[in-house]
């Protein structure tokens, strides 16, 4: 899935999700609580972003390491007697 394909929305219930540009289905939804809405002093959307980056860059890094094991599983040498 391209990033270009993505985008932040806010929805009607005040969480911030991540979907597909033109969707109507979020993959990934935030929920801050009234009190942490209120610590964040209106910077919640800026929190928000900067989860789902940190997640994309995990995401990313999972996809990586699974794609390195399986071509190691692919040049190992099994004897058979």
């Amino acid at each position: 899935m391209a990033l270009a394909e993505l985008e932040l929305v806010m929805l009607e219930s005040g969480e911030i999700a991540l979907q597909r540009i033109g969707a109507n289905e979020p993959l990934v939804r935030i929920a801050f609580s009234p009190e942490v809405m209120s610590y964040l002093s209106g910077k919640h959307l800026d929190v928000a972003k900067s989860m789902i980056d940190a997640g994309i860059q995990t995401a990313f890094e999972v996809g990586d390491d699974a794609a390195s094991r399986d071509q190691q599983d692919e040049t190992k040498v099994h004897t058979v007697h």
